[in-house]
């Protein structure tokens, strides 16, 4: 059963703007997907709609069966949100927080007493019950954010940027924490996230949004798959030596369309004349102080890139992390 259909949706504003252009999506009951998409590519418009905070201009979205133009009550009524910016008051504790969230929900008191005994379990909060929100750190105040965000059992969680600000510890306690969600509360999760690496190991399935339309649709390992080969990747001492050195590549291997990123040139090691063989004695020939060459797999860096990039004039093909 899908938790959320989205067909041919377009979405206009008033200024003229057309956000989305016919946009079709999927998201199956109890996985966690993820939408990327670069800064205006309209994930922003999206998910306002599939949260009824705009309706769409054309096409049709149901959220759990129901119709967010029609039934946009209904639909609120099942669904949370937790936005990047934690909505906590300060000057209460914990668990002070989690008393007044299900009071706002009208949950029974015992019901709202299990369910905030079980949440804190769930998410590690157990030496922080009594701290004051103020004293608390990001980390911890977002996953209260979230605790507080499911406190209703909603069918559908809406997170945007979960672990922005977030240092590697703390990141990987998120990851964990949403999967423990999934697992254990049967919760569908849909976040945005401009962190590749978030979406290729956390998710079941991931959607790339461009220009309002869907780019592709599908599990990490079957988007990298899209890319159909490894690629032979060049090292240099800095990023700028890696840049002034490209257009050499590009005309050398001009279908494997060579490009930057950081301080290495990367291409497909499939078609023309392009791998790792014909790489060593081009680098040889022009005597370019390389530090090393490798084969790489593709990452989730990789298929955004590819599917999200514009057509350029090949000279300024220069992709930075």
């Amino acid at each position: 059963m899908d938790a959320i259909r989205v067909t041919h949706v377009t979405k206009q504003y008033p200024n003229g703007v057309l956000a989305l252009k016919g946009l079709s999506l999927s998201v199956q009951t109890g996985e966690i997907f993820s939408l990327l998409g670069q800064n205006g590519a309209g994930k922003s418009t999206l998910i306002r709609i599939l949260t009824t905070y705009l309706r769409p201009t054309s096409g049709e979205v149901t959220v759990l069966g129901r119709d967010v133009v029609r039934e946009g009550a209904a639909v609120r009524s099942r669904i949370a949100c937790a936005a990047q910016q934690v909505s906590l008051d300060s000057h209460l504790s914990l668990a002070e927080n989690m008393r007044f969230q299900a009071r706002l929900y009208r949950i029974p008191k015992e019901e709202g007493k299990r369910r905030m005994e079980e949440l804190i379990s769930a998410f590690g909060l157990e030496e922080f019950r009594n701290r004051p929100a103020a004293a608390c750190s990001g980390g911890v105040k977002r996953r209260l954010d979230i605790a507080l965000a499911i406190l209703s059992h909603p069918g559908i969680l809406f997170l945007d940027e979960p672990s922005a600000g977030m240092d590697v510890r703390s990141r990987l306690t998120m990851w964990e924490m949403l999967k423990q969600i999934r697992k254990e509360f049967g919760t569908t999760i849909l976040l945005t996230t401009h962190d590749l690496e978030e979406a290729g190991c956390l998710s079941d399935t991931v959607c790339i949004i461009k220009d309002g339309r869907e780019a592709a649709q599908g599990s990490p390992e079957a988007l990298k798959s899209v890319l159909r080969r490894d690629m032979v990747c060049v090292q240099f001492s800095s990023g700028d030596e890696a840049r002034r050195y490209l257009p050499l590549f590009l005309e050398e291997f001009p279908q494997n369309k060579p490009f930057v990123r950081d301080r290495e040139i990367f291409w497909n090691a499939a078609g023309g004349d392009g791998g790792i063989g014909p790489a060593a004695a081009f680098l040889l020939r022009q005597r370019l102080p390389f530090v090393g060459v490798r084969i790489a797999r593709p990452s989730m860096e990789d298929v955004f890139l590819r599917l999200t990039q514009e057509e350029m004039r090949e000279e300024e093909t220069t992709w930075t992390r």
